[in-house]
C-alpha cells in the first residue's frame, strides 16, 4: 500500500495542487484540528460514501487521521473496493501538525 509523508503532501500543499484529502476521523475530530481543504469522512461512515466517491476510483486519494492507523484500514477497504491510487498520510495529522 502507497504511502505519503508529511513532508512531501506539505510541498504539494505549498504548490497548490488539486488534492483529493479525505480525513477519516470523526467529525468532532476533524473540527479540533483539520488540513486546508480536507473531506471529513469517518472511518465507519465510508461504506456508504461510496457512490459518491465512485468518480474517484482512478484518482489519487490522500487518506489521514490522526496517527495513520484508520486511514490505513479506510485505504484497505477503498482499494478492495477498485480504487487504484490510495496513499496514506504517515503519521496523521499528529505529525502533520509537529
Amino acid at each position: 500500500m502507497s504511502e505519503i509523508t508529511v513532508a512531501e503532501l506539505k510541498e504539494r500543499l505549498e504548490k497548490n495542487e488539486e488534492l483529493i484529502i479525505i480525513d477519516v476521523r470523526e467529525e468532532w475530530e476533524h473540527e479540533e484540528v483539520n488540513i486546508e481543504n480536507t473531506r471529513n469522512i469517518p472511518l465507519g461512515t465510508i461504506p456508504q460514501h461510496l457512490e459518491e466517491l465512485s468518480s474517484l476510483k482512478e484518482k489519487e486519494i490522500i487518506l489521514h487521521c490522526k496517527s495513520g492507523n484508520r486511514s490505513g484500514q479506510a485505504q484497505k477497504y477503498l482499494i478492495s473496493q477498485g480504487f487504484k491510487n490510495t496513499r496514506n498520510l504517515v503519521g496523521g495529522i499528529t505529525a502533520y501538525m509537529s
